[in-house]
């Protein structure tokens, strides 16, 4: 059992636990096919099924073999809400839930370990993401068939070969996803005279999606794979705490029509508006462009725009337009308010109460918005139960889906100041590893200490224009990882990998708007009998860790050219059991040996695991591991 002492995960023999592994993506629904450039059927959102993601249970097997193989054990087991409740307010998908509970069972048998994700992106797949059901736009008046020719939302679906890669990121800002987040978050602020049911509709949504994890909770309560909850992957703020509805300096990123959040209420009533057109790298202003000519709307008959129901804006009397509260989601009660602490935080306690509730020794892995890493200020009664879990990319590396952009220097982006990064490969990755210290320097400090896990980290292995796929050269990609994992590893973090998707592909990669992030490829999984094959850029992934330390780490690292694993701790005179490192056979195929500073050591050679028992005589300990020749 894994329980959390201050900002480390500790097993019940007192030592300090490491936790590696992967995000199970499963974005979208098994049945129908719900892979994003299909079209057919995309609108028929109650009528779906996401029993067989991550993947079928008669695969179980192969696919957790496959991981427990590769020394990633830790899981992010992503559930939309979308699964649990697509058919209608209040209707659980029961078979579903069976599903899942059969899943987690089987990891438990492997001695894996999960949370549950209550993964959305951009609210919805009706939004261009994933997560919430249709019928929560249903509820408010948004008519999901509208979204393209209002500018409200852009998806592969619809989209289809002019949708461009990454552009799903800008969604989060566009009308139907960024009035959705505002309502669910600060509904009862901002929209106090919106009601679903003679409900509030903050009330509606939230009580709905918490009943939904409540059930997920009731079902999974005493399996031992399940450290925890998290609170909810990725939330936006929506309109909260915007104070220019007529800029566009609201966009964290910006791609393609690019619409203010004022222009983006006017588009949805039917105003046809003139839009900004952006590139995304290097960031620049291309035009305009004239959206919803036809006056097309996207509220359903009978529903007005709730921004202007709510007083945000209104027609004058000659019918033109007319702002009316520029800042009226920057403050309320003459105060300027603040997305984190106002609002994301109640949600958050609402979740932890709504989950202890059913499993009180739960943990609850929060994520804080994209637009900070700061996380709310949370009292130190809540350290036992909490863990921080944000998540990192390189984001030049993610929007232009390359590795080198000039020949003799690399760049990149540091993302808690903002300042580019551009030099040799030894400058971006100190940036990397300063960057996962400050980060983790914000899970020391909440709650008077908490464990961090970075809950996402990956690459995009259809980089340098797919020319792996043709050459079978992973190169890049190995380098690309292995300045991620020196970062993680520095700063000895716990993690899971972006992402383990058994049905990637070379054609449609993750299957989820045109995204390849995958270290897993039925295209590259040449030898049905071999539990590597299909593995990508496995030289940086599959890596020598400690698991169970006696004691505190204080340095991991490991050259994957030379293969040499070096690790050193401070030990704990009150634990008594040794240390254990995995050490797997994909590096070492022909053995390793074994220099340590003192004690001695043995293998574990069917669990891949050295087992190191440490001496006395002096406080800190070193283990290096080197290949046979």
């Amino acid at each position: 059992m894994i329980r959390i002492e201050g900002v480390n995960f500790k097993d019940d023999c007192g030592r300090t636990v490491i936790l590696r592994g992967v995000n199970l993506d499963a974005k979208v629904p098994f049945k129908p096919d719900g892979s994003t450039h299909i079209r057919e059927g995309f609108f028929d959102h109650r009528n779906v099924s996401f029993v067989g993601r991550p993947f079928p249970l008669d695969e179980a097997d192969e696919h957790f073999s496959r991981l427990k193989s590769w020394g990633l054990t830790f899981y992010r087991f992503l559930v939309p809400w979308e699964a649990l409740e697509h058919s209608g307010p209040g209707v659980y998908d029961e078979e579903y839930l069976d599903y899942l509970y059969k899943m987690v069972k089987k990891a438990g048998e492997y001695g894996l370990l999960l949370y549950i994700e209550t993964r959305q992106d951009m609210w919805s797949r009706f939004t261009g993401g994933c997560g919430a059901p249709g019928w929560t736009f249903d509820a408010v008046g948004l008519d999901i068939t509208k979204f393209k020719e209002t500018g409200a939302a852009i998806t592969h679906q619809e989209y289809g070969s002019d949708y461009a890669p990454q552009i799903w990121a800008t969604n989060g800002f566009k009308m139907a996803a960024a009035t959705m987040f505002t309502l669910f978050f600060g509904g009862n602020d901002f929209a106090p005279s919106t009601k679903v049911d003679g409900r509030p509709v903050q009330e509606y949504l939230q009580s709905h999606l918490l009943s939904a994890y409540k059930k997920v909770a009731e079902r999974l309560k005493g399996l031992p794979a399940v450290l925890g909850y998290d609170t909810m992957n990725e939330p936006y703020r929506g309109y909260i705490a915007c104070s220019g509805l007529n800029s566009t300096d609201w966009y964290l990123y910006k791609k393609g029509d690019t619409p203010t959040a004022y222009q983006g209420m006017l588009l949805a009533a039917g105003c046809a508006q003139e839009v900004e057109v952006w590139r995304a790298f290097p960031p620049k202003k291309l035009g305009t462009r004239l959206l919803n000519p036809r006056g097309v709307k996207a509220w359903k008959e009978g529903f007005d725009c709730i921004w202007r129901a709510n007083g945000v804006w209104d027609f004058d009397r000659s019918g033109k337009p007319v702002l009316l509260q520029p800042g009226y989601f920057s403050s309320r009660n003459n105060r300027e308010v603040n997305f984190i602490d106002d609002y994301q935080k109640p949600y958050f306690e609402r979740f932890a109460d709504t989950i202890h509730a059913v499993d009180p020794q739960a943990m609850i892995l929060i994520t804080p918005p994209n637009v900070d890493y700061r996380p709310p200020y949370l009292g130190a009664d809540n350290s036992k139960h909490i863990v921080y879990k944000p998540h990192w990319y390189d984001d030049v590396h993610w929007i232009t889906k390359a590795y080198h952009l000039f020949p003799h220097a690399l760049v990149s982006h540091d993302k808690l100041t903002g300042r580019a990064v551009i030099g040799t490969p030894g400058m971006v990755q100190r940036s990397f590893n300063d960057q996962m210290r400050r980060i983790k320097e914000f899970g020391d400090g909440l709650c008077g200490g908490v464990p961090t896990v970075i809950g996402e980290i990956g690459i995009c292995y259809d980089m340098n224009k797919r020319e792996a796929f043709r050459t079978g050269d992973y190169s890049a990609h190995i380098k690309e990882w292995d300045r991620l994992f020196k970062a993680l590893d520095a700063n000895l973090l716990s993690y899971n990998l972006w992402t383990y998707d058994a049905f990637n592909d070379n054609k449609y990669g993750d299957h989820w708007n045109l995204e390849d992030f995958s270290i897993y490829g039925l295209d590259q999984r040449k030898d049905p009998t071999d539990i590597n094959s299909g593995g990508r850029a496995l030289q940086a992934v599959v890596r020598p860790y400690p698991r169970a330390i006696a004691g505190r780490p204080l340095r991991i690292s490991f050259d994957i050219k030379k293969r040499v694993f070096e690790f050193e701790f401070r030990h704990d005179p009150a634990v008594v059991k040794p240390t254990e490192i995995f050490v797997p056979d994909y590096q070492y195929p022909n053995g390793y040996d074994v220099r340590v500073s003192d004690g001695w050591s043995e293998s574990d050679a069917g669990n891949q695991l050295l087992i190191y028992t440490h001496g006395r005589d002096r406080e800190t300990h070193t283990v290096r591991i080197i290949p046979r020749r």
